[in-house]
């Protein structure tokens, strides 16, 4: 059976919670519609977090970003909600969602989001 959108984020448990470490995602196929003009709008997402409890599954995260294909989404808008809901599913240390959005009208924007959990304290920096 072929995969489709979802508004669902599974998730599975840290396999290592002890430790803070830094998982990269990178989906460079996301599409929304113009809320404007209904044309499509194409972005990379760049994804970074640091997991505490939970980790988000990738097959259902690739179905959660596919699913905004039809909807009509403001660029801030969107990658607010897509940071809030991957927290909401998560419950990270960190996240950051970064969005990157091609060229329309000669115009690029890129969008940059974060959480920080309040409890929360990055570890220095290790430069060698």
């Amino acid at each position: 059976m072929p995969s489709l959108p979802s508004k669902s984020l599974e998730t599975f448990e840290n396999p290592n919670p002890e430790r803070d470490y830094v998982i990269r995602i990178d989906m460079p196929e996301f599409t929304c519609l113009c809320p404007m003009t209904g044309q499509p709008d194409f972005a990379v997402l760049n994804l970074e977090y640091i997991a505490d409890e939970r980790c988000v599954e990738l097959k259902a995260l690739k179905n959660y970003i596919w699913s905004f294909r039809d909807e009509g989404c403001f660029h801030e808008a969107v990658t607010n909600k897509i940071l809030s809901d991957l927290v909401a599913a998560t419950e990270p240390r960190f996240m950051r969602l970064e969005a990157i959005f091609n060229v329309r009208g000669g115009i690029y924007t890129t969008v940059v989001v974060e959480h920080k959990c309040p409890n929360w304290t990055p570890k220095e920096t290790v430069r060698l």
